[in-house]
């Protein structure tokens, strides 16, 4: 099975250094193919941080990387920045592209940007890359895993996380689903948890399924969990792709990630 590693919310800026460690440690441990980073990779878009968030995935040593910005990637204080070139710090590490796609044999991951320079925490998807999305997804080839990967939650399990919900996500997950996702990727919230979004959803037309990341590194530990990744594992080799998603804690006790839990994710035949 390949491995792919799913960091959100980093904050750098915020950044625990022991944490940053052991996810180093991770990373080499299990060799993923393919970093994928839901954004807030930074706390307030400053320059050094995003130069301690690239010098941090560098040492990842994961050869291919997709990468999308949050709200906190978008400068705060900085107005003249955030209403003229409010990605330009991001773009100077990360390159322009903002909607990333990632295509091999067995693997397809868009990115969508769902962060606005207008809105401060809140995030939308439009019509429009909701159409985009669904084009490239019925592109897909037969077996491929099919992720999406958006900054703000598409779904969430706790009421006081509603107020994050992305805007639009009841159309997205109804669209997205039908043209062929498998998972929706996102982080924001710093809760993680993996759902199956065919079991909370009448009549969404195939399986789907929400991970959420928690926070990576950062100090920002919110709600029941600590510092917290994910790894997912699929193997295409059949019709119908397999995958596994792990929930990686930070044990404060042995200063090393540990897996918390191991959920099958059963995906629908293209």
């Amino acid at each position: 099975m390949k491995t792919l590693l799913h960091i959100s919310d980093s904050h750098f800026g915020t950044e625990r250094t022991d944490v940053v460690g052991a996810l180093e440690r991770l990373a080499h441990s299990h060799n993923p193919s393919l970093l994928i980073m839901s954004g807030d990779i930074t706390q307030r878009a400053r320059k050094n941080e995003f130069n301690a968030a690239i010098a941090f995935i560098d040492r990842l040593n994961v050869p291919q990387k997709i990468v999308i910005a949050g709200n906190h990637d978008i400068p705060l204080f900085d107005v003249f920045t955030r209403a003229f070139r409010p990605y330009s710090r991001y773009c100077r590490v990360f390159g322009p592209e903002l909607e990333p796609i990632y295509d091999t044999a067995d693997l397809l991951v868009i990115g969508v940007r769902t962060t606005r320079r207008y809105r401060h925490i809140e995030g939308e998807v439009s019509s429009g890359q909701i159409e985009r999305v669904t084009r490239r997804l019925q592109q897909a080839k037969e077996n491929q895993l099919c992720v999406v990967v958006t900054h703000q939650p598409v779904y969430v399990t706790h009421q006081v996380d509603e107020e994050h919900l992305l805007r639009g996500h009841k159309q997205a997950i109804r669209q997205w689903a039908e043209a062929g996702a498998d998972l929706i990727l996102g982080g924001h919230i710093h809760r993680p948890f993996t759902c199956a979004l065919h079991e909370k959803i009448i009549d969404l037309p195939r399986r789907l399924w929400a991970v959420q990341a928690g926070t990576a590194v950062s100090s920002r530990i919110r709600h029941d969990s600590n510092n917290s990744v994910n790894l997912i594992r699929y193997d295409s080799s059949s019709t119908t792709p397999h995958a596994v998603v792990e929930r990686w804690d930070y044990d404060d006790t042995i200063k090393e990630f540990m897996l918390h839990e191991s959920i099958e994710v059963k995906t629908s035949a293209k």
